[in-house]
C-alpha cells in the first residue's frame, strides 16, 4: 500500500488526517492534470474540490489493484467529464501561464539563450493546446505527471496496448504541431 492508500484507509476508519493528508499530497497534480483536460485553472481548482468532496461524501472502494493516484486521478477524470458534458462547451484559456516557471534574469551571454528556451517552452504549451482531449491528456500524464503508461491506461480507462497506441499518435500529433511552430528535434 502506497501512502495514499492508507491515509485513505485511516480515513475510512474515522480519522479524519488521513483525508487532509490526501488532500495535501495530491491536490496540486491533480488541479494541473485537470487543467490539461479543461485548459481553464479556477475550473480545474473546482473540479478538485468536486473530485475530494465526492470521496469524502461516497466513499467509494480503493481496491488496490492500480495505484492510489491511478485511482484518484480517474475519479477526477470522470468529474470533469461529468462537468464538461453537463455545461457542453469548451473554454479556450492560455497554456503559456504553465510555460512560465518564474524570471530570474540571465547573465548577459545567457540572455538570448534563456529568451530561446523560453519561447520554446511556449511554443511547447501551445502545441499541446491544439491537441485533442485524449491526446492531451496522455502526453500530460505520461510527461508532465511521469505516470506509467500502465498507470495513465487505468485513469484513462482503456487497456496498456491501447494506450501505447494513443501514445504513439499523440506523439505524432504533438511533433506536427511543433513543426508548425517551428520546432524540429534537433532543437530538443
Amino acid at each position: 500500500m502506497d501512502n495514499g492508500a492508507s491515509s485513505y484507509r485511516r480515513f475510512l476508519d474515522g480519522d479524519d488526517s488521513g483525508f487532509v493528508e490526501i488532500i495535501r499530497d495530491y491536490k496540486d497534480g491533480l488541479i494541473l492534470f485537470l487543467h490539461s483536460m479543461t485548459r481553464d485553472l479556477s475550473l480545474a481548482e473546482e473540479l478538485c474540490e468536486d473530485t475530494f468532496v465526492r470521496i469524502a461524501v461516497k466513499k467509494p472502494k480503493f481496491s488496490g489493484k492500480s495505484a492510489f493516484k491511478t485511482w484518484l486521478y480517474a475519479i477526477g477524470r470522470r468529474v470533469a467529464a461529468d462537468h464538461l458534458r453537463k455545461i457542453s462547451r469548451r473554454e479556450t484559456v492560455s497554456l503559456e501561464a504553465l510555460a512560465e516557471d518564474g524570471f530570474d534574469l540571465p547573465a548577459d551571454e545567457d540572455l538570448t539563450l534563456s529568451y530561446l528556451r523560453d519561447e520554446r517552452k511556449k511554443a511547447v504549451h501551445r502545441a499541446l493546446g491544439r491537441l485533442g482531449n485524449t491526446h492531451r491528456e496522455i502526453l500530460w500524464l505520461v510527461y508532465f505527471e511521469n505516470l506509467s503508461l500502465k498507470e495513465a491506461a487505468g485513469i484513462l480507462g482503456k487497456s496498456v496496448h491501447a494506450t501505447e497506441s494513443l501514445i504513439h499518435r499523440a506523439r505524432l500529433s504533438m511533433k506536427a504541431e511543433l513543426e508548425k511552430e517551428g520546432i524540429t528535434n534537433e532543437e530538443f
